[in-house]
Order: structure tokens, then C-alpha cells, then sequence
């Protein structure tokens, strides 16, 4: 019998437990702290931010699933076997919900919807005329499952669609794709509106510094729905304050939640949301681990396995 140790903070585990027995109904759910022991058997642990050294302390742990697309809530435990496969979410339900948040954005950032909510707010009747979207460069940074279903939604608009990433990926219709380090300063230079899908590594930490976000056009909007560390937070505030940025929408952040006195709440044309652009559906997860878990067992490698190398 298959045993999948669950953890997940604040919130009912019932739905998730349900959803994987309606996949596999032989299978043995076992939420935190009632995991057991080590001693029940090989195990897979289904888990969002656990506590650290909890996985190492279960060395019957053959595979770690993480519920959402980052991994950073396991690789930053210290104690974290190396050898145990770590597994990204990436099933359907997730890449549909951030196709949704990015598509949606985009077109409040192309329609100038942040600068109405401001105006609104001050009872302005001002105007905004938007180009016509043939004439809108959106530039994807980070082409992997999530940037790939983000492009293809944008593109029925369209838009000018462009992506970046470290390597070379697999073309995309009607999508202008960009690679390597010496490639960013141009595709950055050729965007109206950037939706950053980045994974937290050491390169990405930081890669929208002061300089880098200079380095769009003026009137830019930004996007993040990637992972909070991507952007310098104080060093955006200053281009937003200058005009340079002229909108943003950031769900993610290096510090969740945002704190109450951060100064980022009281910037005009900024839109924040909870970390909410694509949540994990419990009935497509299910579906992906119950896949996976299989994959595993027959001597196949999973879907989305982690690259330490990488770091995603």
C-alpha cells in the first residue's frame, strides 16, 4: 500500500485527502504529526514548507513532492537529505491558473487599469488610451512549463510575444524565444511589459536590480508571479516613484505576507496580491503525485525532478 505523508499549515487536509483517495483508493494518507514511524514502511511525502530536519528525520522517505511550483521551501533546509528526489508540482490545474493570472495582468496592464484604481481613488475622470495590442511587446522571463502556458495564452491577443531563459528551449509559435546571459539586456530593452516566471536560484536572486530594470523602456509595467526574490523591491519603488515604471503587479515577495509597514502598500499604480497566481487544485494534483508515485515505482524518472545543479 502506498503511504504519502502530507504537510500543509493552516489549512484543512481533508480535501487533499479525499481527492488522492478518489485517484487511488488503496492508498494510505497520513497527515502531520500522525505520520508514524519510519518503520511503517517506504513512504512519499506530499509536502509545503515543512519543518526543518522533518524530512531527514524519515529516512524512509523515497520521494519528496512539493505542493506548489517553488522547491526553495525544501532546498533552504540545511538538513535535507541529498540523495531523496525532490518532485516540482506541475500539474495541469497549476499551469492553467497561471496562464489565467498572467493573461489577466497583461491586459490590465495594457488597458492602464492600475493607473484607474488610482485615479479612482482621487476622483479623476482622466483618460487612458491604450495601443492596440499588435503594437504591445510582452517579454516572458523564465520558459519553462509556466512560461510556455503563460505565451500561449497571451498570443490569441496579439501581442508581441517574446521569452528569455538560460537555455535554449523547444520554439513556441508566434513567440520570439531568447537565451543565454548576453541575450537579457536586449530582450529587456524590447518590453512593454515583463512577466517575470523565474525559479529562486542564486543567479536570479537579485536579477532585476536598479540597473537592469533601467534598462526597459520608459512607461514599462512589470509582473511578477514567479518566486519574491527576483526583484530588488527598493530599487523598483525608485523607478515607479520616478515614473520610469509606470505599473506593477507583484504577487510574490521576498518576504510573505508582505509586512503591514512595508512601503510598497502605499505606491500608486501597484497592484499586490497573496502569492495567489496559480494555487494547486487538489483534483490535478492528485492526479500528478498518484502518476508520479507510479512513474517512481516502475524505475522511471518523475516529472519536473529538481536539478540540484540547477536548482530547479
Amino acid at each position: 500500500m502506498t503511504r504519502i505523508l502530507f504537510y500543509l499549515e493552516d489549512y484543512s487536509h481533508d480535501i487533499w485527502r479525499d481527492s488522492l483517495l478518489k485517484v487511488a483508493p488503496g492508498i494510505d494518507f497520513r497527515s502531520y504529526p500522525d505520520w508514524g514511524t519510519p518503520d511503517d514502511g517506504p513512504a512519499y511525502a506530499f509536502v509545503w514548507e515543512p519543518e526543518p530536519g522533518l524530512i531527514a528525520s524519515y529516512p524512509n522517505i523515497r520521494a519528496v513532492f512539493s505542493l506548489g511550483a517553488g522547491v526553495d521551501h525544501l532546498t533552504r533546509d540545511p538538513n535535507l537529505p541529498p540523495e531523496v528526489p525532490i518532485i516540482r508540482m506541475g500539474d495541469d490545474g497549476l499551469k492553467e491558473g497561471m496562464a489565467e493570472f498572467v493573461a489577466m495582468s497583461v491586459l490590465m496592464h495594457h488597458r492602464g487599469i492600475p493607473s484607474m484604481i488610482t485615479k479612482q481613488k482621487n476622483k479623476d475622470w482622466g483618460r487612458f488610451f491604450a495601443k492596440a495590442a499588435k503594437d504591445v511587446r510582452v517579454g516572458i522571463l523564465g520558459f519553462g512549463a509556466l512560461g510556455r502556458v503563460a505565451a500561449e495564452a497571451l498570443t490569441p491577443f496579439g501581442y508581441q510575444v517574446a521569452a528569455w531563459s538560460r537555455t535554449p528551449k523547444n520554439p513556441v509559435e508566434d513567440v520570439t524565444l531568447h537565451h543565454g546571459s548576453d541575450r537579457l539586456d536586449d530582450f529587456l530593452a524590447n518590453t512593454d511589459i515583463l512577466v517575470g516566471l523565474l525559479p529562486s536560484t542564486p543567479e536570479t536572486q537579485g536579477l532585476l536590480d536598479k540597473e537592469r530594470l533601467s534598462l526597459l523602456p520608459e512607461g514599462a509595467s512589470i509582473i511578477n508571479a514567479g518566486r519574491g526574490t527576483l526583484i530588488d523591491l527598493d530599487a523598483l519603488k525608485a523607478h515607479m516613484e520616478s515614473g520610469h515604471i509606470a505599473s506593477a503587479t507583484l504577487d510574490v515577495f521576498p518576504e510573505e505576507p508582505l509586512p503591514s509597514n512595508h512601503p510598497l502598500w502605499g505606491l500608486d499604480n501597484l497592484i499586490i496580491t497573496p502569492h495567489i497566481a496559480a494555487i494547486t487544485r487538489p483534483d490535478t494534483a492528485a492526479e500528478y503525485v498518484v502518476r508520479n508515485i507510479a512513474r517512481i515505482e516502475q524505475g522511471d524518472a518523475p516529472e519536473n525532478l529538481l536539478d540540484a545543479n540547477r536548482g530547479y
